[in-house]
């Protein structure tokens, strides 16, 4: 991989650089604001580490030496294929001095040598010509892709044939580094040369790591039947990604249904895409994450809902918030813009044949009831790669634009907390939030995409809302919805003081009851014993994310919900000997699992993770 710095879009991460003012353009967004950030990026100040060795890059004067074997190099080699091998030959040497016959020397001559080192040729040209039979359009195959050789091939492999964990890759290392070292010095790295740290051993891997049990795509394939020949089958589609011949099928439109009734679609990929997608994505996350911001939560290595949750909560405690914007993007998956997805990408990747891939994803289409729709914005949710587009989308679309706005328009305390498409912000001022969502909308609608009228609100909340609802005769302050949980006003009964209270959302508790109901009436003649180790995994899993501090009552009340849907399905096995309320609760007590915190409080796993302890606080207080 070779990593160079310009001038151009690269180094400029608003997408102002895309299409906005020059004025813009130099503005370099860095994550900080004025006043204290909600939650800090964790920065890495090292160097590169064996850079130069990881990535294959040796001095363009120096001779390599061949290493033994019939391939002449090793490195972007096609596996057992001769089509990117570089042949290499160098004139015969000239004699320097008596004696030296048969040395190879400084090349004066036509006749090739055989035993002289060399350097790779200029470029590779692909050996197979594209079909050229009259066929249909969508049915073509594709030319192979022609690429520049590698400067100074590396004589090791990228990574270990075994998945141990002291073996990973030096490529990808490498690649963390530079983007790390990069972010410490103030540049913005463009990486050049990615597609040879996808390896047949990456493919493998992102094979493992794909849900066993999902659903086949277009193809029918299952997790299962691909296994059967995984070498073989790896290595075709190693061969194809690499030489160009890899061509994306469509998803497999399927629905599901939303907790307000509503259906979601969700694209569903081959196994062969799923593969590849889940490559790239272990390729570009390294270079993502050193470069999203703070506040973002969602779909990140090492972040979860409940960080962002507790971010939220520490952030409306220790802030001067008195007004929330709950916002949520409309349609967001389905109204992704291609060509702005694409210059967004280019702002870190320099690699065509990696942007071409993607672009390959974006408009594979979609099948739904056996007729193929081409699509020609959006990504399909669902699919592997999704969640880090949508990530790098947002983070040139929102996230830089809200911390710049933050930190030079606004006039009071700002907080942000973004997970995917759903965000909520706090404010100081009333006048800040209405100008906030007035450009926010503005921002939004130029690279096509708007908010959800219905979901977005602006509401009063934060340690005065309870008096000032008392003083306008309400009976208490507005609510609001984020990850699942409603945020309340509240204070605490030994000192009086704020805090936010958060309980299940009774929309989403309400979906999951009907869903379970539905599912224990059509297991009513299961053996109780097997439906009651189900039932304990599946409440077991609803408290593990639901069980913060403060929401035992509402938990408690699931759990009875719970039992009475399971014994109304007993209940409903025969006419005869129905199981009476005493001899059921034995069961519930012997499987349905109790309630209990399993949570810490919010500031404490806040400070524990992001704040920097000193003297027994915390910086942020």
């Amino acid at each position: 991989m070779k990593v160079r710095h310009r001038k151009g879009v690269a180094i400029h991460p608003d997408p102002e650089s895309c299409g906005g003012s020059r004025e813009d353009v130099i503005e370099a967004l860095t994550g900080e604001s004025a006043g204290q950030p909600l939650s800090r990026e964790i920065r890495s100040s090292g160097a590169p580490t064996l850079l130069s060795q990881a990535e294959g890059n040796t001095d363009g004067s120096a001779m390599r030496e061949f290493p033994a074997g019939p391939a002449r190099s090793k490195t972007l080699r096609t596996h057992r294929s001769s089509l990117h091998r570089n042949w290499e030959i160098s004139p015969a040497p000239v004699e320097s001095e008596p004696g030296s016959a048969g040395r190879s020397g400084k090349a004066k001559g036509r006749t090739p040598d055989i035993h002289a080192g060399e350097k790779s040729d200029a470029c590779v040209v692909p050996m197979k010509d594209p079909n050229k039979e009259v066929a249909p359009k969508a049915m073509t195959a594709e030319g192979l892709e022609g690429r520049r050789a590698a400067k100074g091939n590396a004589g090791h492999e990228p990574t270990s044939r075994t998945q141990r964990r002291s073996h990973v890759s030096m490529g990808l290392e490498g690649v963390r580094e530079a983007a790390r070292a990069g972010k410490a010095a103030g540049r913005k790295v463009r990486f050049t040369a990615l597609m040879h740290h996808i390896t047949p051993q990456l493919l493998i891997d992102s094979f493992m790591q794909l849900k066993k049990s999902a659903a086949a795509g277009v193809d029918g394939v299952t997790w299962r039947e691909y296994e059967e020949e995984l070498t073989a089958r790896i290595d075709r589609l190693w061969e194809a990604v690499q030489s160009g011949r890899y061509r994306a099928l469509p998803s497999r439109r399927v629905y599901i249904s939303k907790a307000d009734g509503k259906q979601r679609p969700l694209g569903i990929a081959a196994v062969e895409d799923k593969i590849v997608q889940q490559a790239v994505v272990s390729v570009l996350t390294p270079i993502y994450e050193s470069e999203f911001l703070g506040f973002s939560y969602g779909f990140r290595p090492g972040r979860n809902q409940h960080q962002a949750l507790d971010a939220l909560t520490v952030g409306l405690h220790m802030k001067k918030v008195n007004w929330v914007l709950d916002a949520d993007i409309k349609a967001f998956f389905d109204t992704v813009d291609h060509a702005w997805m694409l210059r967004f990408l280019e702002h870190r990747i320099a690699d065509r044949r990696v942007l071409r891939l993607i672009g390959k994803w974006l408009t594979a289409g979609v099948v739904e009831h056996g007729k193929k729709t081409d699509v020609q914005v959006g990504t399909p949710q669902g699919a592997v790669i999704s969640p880090l587009l949508a990530n790098v989308y947002l983070h040139y679309v929102f996230d830089l634009w809200a911390q710049r706005w933050r930190s030079r328009e606004a006039a009071g305390d700002v907080i942000v907390v973004r997970y995917a498409d759903d965000s909520v912000a706090g404010f100081q001022s009333k006048l800040d939030v209405r100008r906030f969502l007035e450009d926010m909308k503005v921002r939004l609608a130029r690279f096509g995409l708007m908010l959800n009228d219905e979901k977005t609100r602006v509401l009063e909340f934060g340690r005065y809302a309870v008096q000032r609802s008392i003083e306008r005769k309400r009976r208490r302050p507005q609510t609001f919805d984020f990850l699942g949980f409603t945020h309340i006003c509240g204070f605490k009964r030994a000192n009086g003081r704020f805090l936010v209270r958060r309980v299940t959302s009774s929309k989403r508790m309400r979906a999951t009851l009907k869903a379970l109901r539905q599912v224990l009436h059509r297991r009513r003649h299961d053996p109780i014993g097997v439906t009651g180790r189900w039932l304990r995994r599946v409440v077991q899993g609803y408290f593990n994310y639901y069980a913060v501090p403060g929401n035992s009552r509402r938990l408690g009340v699931f759990r009875w919900e719970v039992a009475r849907a399971w014994l109304h399905a007993l209940r409903r096995r025969g006419q005869h000997g129905q199981m009476p309320w005493s001899r059921f609760m034995r069961y519930v007590a012997l499987y349905l699992p109790m309630v209990r915190v399993l949570h810490p409080y919010p500031d404490v796993r806040f400070d524990a993770r992001f704040c920097v302890i000193t003297q027994g606080r915390s910086r942020m207080r």
